[in-house]
């Protein structure tokens, strides 16, 4: 039986005095796509950003295709993973964030190439090389040399995609890739989530678009308060008539792809 591409085991997140996440445990099958949904405040985004060692968990233990990630448990109990293994296993993942985070003067090429030269070390000209066949998977070869103040919200979302995605992860990480944009700018960096999951990209998706969750999804995992209350496949999960809590969250969250879910 082969590892899941992501296994969450028994994780608790706590800052300070405040418990954000309370023992969660799950898994994302590879090649599968489980999104995040739930009122904001419940632990969504603290769990993506654990799932990719930004944010360490007060307790239990997550692994990257079969790997552990930041910490080891052993005969000695949980012990940090060193440096390297911990590079080596975040290299596996790719994360997309909210807000863009391009460099302002830099352009579309450029921001995706850097990321190449920075972390892989790679020459300008095979960096630029592989950051154009990221561009054009992204639907923006033509913008490549257009700086980020020169392309709309999703454009710039896009580069980013392509940013990630040009590091080869296994896994791509996205945190409400759409909030930041207006609406009708969502449905073109929707699209090229679409595009990565038929490809049999693995993905975890944090988010309030819940005709995505329920069109795209192989999974969908319900969050209330840190606790994961379920997880399943969209049709159980939003199968009529669905679990009260999950009722009230779609009935006080008016979702531009709820009408999906009729």
């Amino acid at each position: 039986m082969t590892d899941p591409a992501i296994r969450v085991q028994h994780v608790s997140k706590q800052f300070g005095d405040t418990v954000v996440l309370r023992d969660i445990s799950l898994e994302v099958p590879k090649g599968e796509v489980t999104c995040l949904i739930g009122p904001s405040g419940s632990g969504k985004s603290t769990l993506l950003r654990c799932m990719a060692f930004l944010e360490e968990a007060t307790s239990g233990t997550i692994l990257i295709e079969g790997e552990p990630l930041g910490f080891v448990d052993g005969p000695g109990g949980r012990k940090r993973q060193t440096p390297a293994d911990l590079r080596r296993t975040r290299s596996r993942i790719g994360m997309v964030f909210q807000q863009f985070n391009l460099w302002p003067h830099m352009t579309a090429l450029g921001n995706v190439s850097a990321a190449l030269r920075r972390v892989r070390g790679m020459a300008k000209a095979a960096a630029e090389e592989r950051a154009m066949v990221q561009l054009r998977k992204v639907g923006l070869e033509e913008r490549a040399h257009h700086y980020p103040s020169q392309l709309s919200g999703g454009q710039q979302q896009r580069v980013a995609i392509a940013r990630a995605l040009a590091l080869d992860p296994t896994i791509m990480l996205f945190d409400e890739p759409t909030s930041a944009l207006d609406p009708e700018l969502t449905g073109e960096v929707l699209n090229v989530m679409r595009a990565l999951a038929d490809e049999g990209m693995t993905m975890v998706v944090v988010t309030h678009e819940i005709g995505f969750a329920a069109s795209v999804g192989n999974r969908v995992a319900f969050l209330d308060h840190g606790r994961l209350l379920f997880h399943d496949t969209p049709e159980k999960v939003f199968a009529a008539p669905r679990e009260p809590r999950l009722e009230q969250f779609l009935d006080t969250y008016l979702d531009r792809g709820a009408a999906m879910l009729k």
